[in-house]
């Protein structure tokens, strides 16, 4: 069972969250030649507070 996990800023809509589910599970299909109903997806949302880019917070550089 190929499984994903995937962390992103939050801030993300609904639709883009859609979007990367369905294009990683189509590539996952693709590359292992694995069933689609074995294929998971986990998106993880981070706070921009969290999430450091050269010493400082998303949050702090306006991401």
């Amino acid at each position: 069972m190929p499984l994903a996990h995937i962390h992103i800023l939050e801030g993300r809509t609904e639709d883009q969250k859609r979007a990367v589910i369905e294009k990683v599970t189509a590539a996952l299909v693709e590359a292992l030649d694995a069933p689609q109903q074995s294929v998971r997806v986990l998106i993880q949302e981070v706070p921009k507070t969290n999430w450091g880019i050269a010493g400082q917070s998303a949050k702090d550089l306006g991401r």
